[in-house]
């Protein structure tokens, strides 16, 4: 919302010292932000529970409460005397029918229009506003929006079939060709405005070119309502039209306001010399509310607040926030205003209070605690020892949206079919539920290389959607250079670095995991996937998936060429272990470790896995990793075989191991391997 200074200072009768700096500073203390300063304008960023913002009016009021002004002389609370004077009469010359209920109200008045410019200040006001000064009646509907937030809309009266007004539904494939030119089709959920014949006009967001006010237009009807805020909404981003009378429509116009500034937009015609009033106002007003009264209690307000804030005080700042105060002993009656759309409970009044008594006053202390807390939820203890152990491990964690755009999720989902799709999403960049955690952190480690940081390592735990249900996973992705210790040459992550994570978080669940090959997973690398099982009572169950992503996945979510980004994605409903092995603590090794590196030619169908469980069986206990660290195929090794580097280290708890002893274990181990797998040592 766009506020020119000297009109908000007008308004609310600040003092002449409060310039540009000193309103800006007091409406963002309350709660606003300020988007920017050009020149004798101020821009703010309204957020959509405070629609009465969306106007001068608004603004200068909560301007006027910062700065304590006081007494009948601001203007901001009530009207222009015409405004409260002004007659209002059964029916004008246009007789105005409602058929729906998502009408509110409907007020009408007919005015005799000479048209052409506007004066100068009145179109370098609207100017200021970003908004393109057209004719002086267009321009007075304009100025009272941004005045008092009340949109309006003129049809000349010559061009309407009847004449009369009806607020009715569309009919299904109506069209009507908005003031923007573009012929739109409606359907039956759309509220319009109609004469004796066709739609004039759209309800709450454009009117019709088919009567639009011209230079040879003499007579206006002059409309000025309230409709549901919903339908203005949906209708708006159906027929994807976004203005600035939908935009305080959908959040909820004043109800009152209608007939008031239609009075006040009469009264500027007349000022300007662009016309005149011809008649009586027709308002239809359905169903009058009752004013809403909110008791507001001074126990609740100082154990809310945490501060006494003084009876005058409270007084004040409702009551020049246009709230209307009864005192009743030690408590408050308060009649909300009509504007105040977003208040209707007592601690919507102690937020009033408290943001403008200002929350930097409420002394720093902590509540009383009456109640032992309750336990948290096994979900939510199981993920912070996730990000706990991760970010430990040296990830960190990116926090992604659940929707994303559908060729996004497409290719990590089982199919089109399997897809949740949304019904009415915002844009394109938000169609459907993730199927998967990867998407989201795909497109997080593509943004970080874009902008030169090389080595990302993410991870996210979340919820995931199909067809069949919410599950709860978690996944990562890395890039870059691997984590090793300064005396090693630096390395790219590859394959097994993400098999390390898995194999991270299945030991902090006490669950022993296994990997095979994987034949399901079409955006990962063939040859370079893996599927994780666990066992669990003799039964064997997957749980995820670890693997490279294909360069073609990569290269379309914005990676360079040639970047590798290994991933993996485990389902925490089924990575379930217990709790004290989550809790386990492992002292350090007191005595050295030895390691040893073999290179053995294997089959090359043979999983490492296989070659893993074999060195496992025929090694002593004192073996106590085993770690690939290379795989080669091509010169000096045979088409049918690879050549698999393996680093093998032992340990004894209790003594530092003898060079014997760790070359009698390695070679019982070479001796299985050839035994079992047929394996050679390279080179041999």
């Amino acid at each position: 919302m766009k506020a020119p200074v000297s009109w908000m200072r007008e308004l609310a009768d600040l003092p002449a010292s409060a310039g540009v700096n000193d309103i800006a500073a007091a409406v963002a203390g309350v709660g606003f932000e300020v988007a920017g300063i050009e020149g004798d304008v101020i821009d703010f960023e309204i957020t959509a529970n405070r629609p009465d913002c969306l106007s001068v009016r608004g603004l200068a009021r909560e301007a006027a409460t910062a700065f304590a002004v006081q007494g009948p002389e601001s203007r901001v609370q009530g009207l222009p005397a015409v405004a409260r004077g002004a007659k209002v009469g059964p029916e004008s010359e246009v007789p105005v029918t409602i058929e729906s209920e998502l009408c509110g109200r409907y007020a009408l008045a007919l005015a005799d229009v000479t048209v052409g410019p506007s004066p100068a200040w009145l179109a370098d006001r609207l100017t200021a506003c970003g908004i393109r000064p057209i004719n002086n009646v267009v321009d007075v509907t304009n100025y009272m929006l941004l005045e008092m937030g009340q949109p309006m809309h003129a049809f000349d009266v010559a061009r309407l079939a009847g004449p009369e007004i009806r607020v009715r539904m569309a009919r299904a494939g109506e069209t009507l060709t908005t003031l923007d030119r573009q012929a739109r089709t409606l359907d039956a959920s759309m509220l319009v405005i109609a004469d004796g014949a066709r739609a004039v006009a759209i309800a709450g967001v454009m009117g019709g070119a088919a009567s639009e006010v011209s230079a040879a237009t003499t007579r206006i009807a002059l409309e000025s309502a309230w409709f549901q805020p919903a339908t203005v909404r949906a209708t708006s981003k159906r027929l994807g039209l976004k203005t600035e009378a939908a935009a305080r429509f959908e959040r909820g116009a004043d109800l009152e306001a209608a007939t008031a500034g239609l009075v006040c937009a009469l009264d500027l015609l007349e000022r300007i010399g662009a016309g005149h009033r011809v008649g009586r106002i027709t308002d239809r007003f359905p169903s009058p509310g009752a004013a809403r009264t909110i008791t507001l209690l001074r126990a609740h307000l100082d154990r809310l607040l945490g501060d006494q804030v003084p009876d005058a005080d409270v007084m004040r700042i409702l009551t020049s926030l246009g709230f209307v105060v009864t005192p009743a002993h030690t408590d408050w009656h308060v009649r909300v205003p009509s504007w105040r759309v977003d208040v209707a409970r007592e601690a919507d009044l102690i937020e009033e209070v408290g943001r403008h008594w200002g929350v930097n006053r409420v002394p720093a202390t902590f509540p009383a605690l009456r109640t032992a807390p309750h336990r948290a939820d096994a979900g939510v203890l199981r993920a912070r020892r996730i990000r706990r152990l991760l970010c430990g491990a040296g990830l960190q964690e990116a926090v992604t949206f659940t929707f994303i755009e559908h060729v996004a999720a497409e290719p990590f989902a089982g199919g089109p079919a399997s897809l949740v799709t949304i019904a009415n999403p915002l844009s394109e960049k938000f169609a459907v539920l993730r199927p998967s955690m990867l998407p989201g952190l795909l497109d997080a480690l593509s943004y970080n290389r874009r902008r030169d940081i090389a080595d990302v390592r993410l991870f996210e735990a979340g919820s995931v959607f199909s067809m069949q249900g919410e599950r709860q996973r978690v996944g990562w992705v890395l890039s870059g250079s691997r984590l090793v210790h300064w005396s090693q040459p630096a390395a790219e992550v590859d394959l097994f670095d993400a098999l390390g994570v898995a194999e991270l978080l299945a030991d902090a669940f006490g669950v022993t995991c296994r990997f095979e090959p994987a034949a399901d997973a079409p955006w990962c690398v063939p040859g370079r996937v893996a599927s994780l099982f666990v066992d669990d009572g003799g039964a064997s169950r997957r749980v995820g998936i670890v693997g490279q992503l294909l360069p073609s996945l990569t290269s379309a979510r914005g990676l360079p060429a040639g970047v590798t980004v290994v991933a993996g994605e485990l389902d925490l409903h089924e990575l379930h272990g217990t709790d004290a092995a989550l809790q386990r603590v492992t002292p350090l090794p007191r005595h050295p470790s030895v390691q040893r590196d073999l290179s053995i030619l294997i089959d090359a169908g043979l999983p490492a896995a296989a070659v893993r469980g074999t060195i496992r069986a025929s090694a002593p206990a004192t073996l106590v990793d085993v770690r690939e660290f290379d795989r080669y195929h091509g010169t000096g090794v045979p088409t049918d075989q690879v050549s698999l580097s393996l680093r093998l280290t032992f340990r004894d708890r209790d003594r530092t191991l003898t060079d014997v002893e760790v070359q009698q274990a390695v070679e019982a181990i070479i001796e299985a391997l050839a035994r079992t797998h047929g394996t050679t040592l390279r080179g041999n």
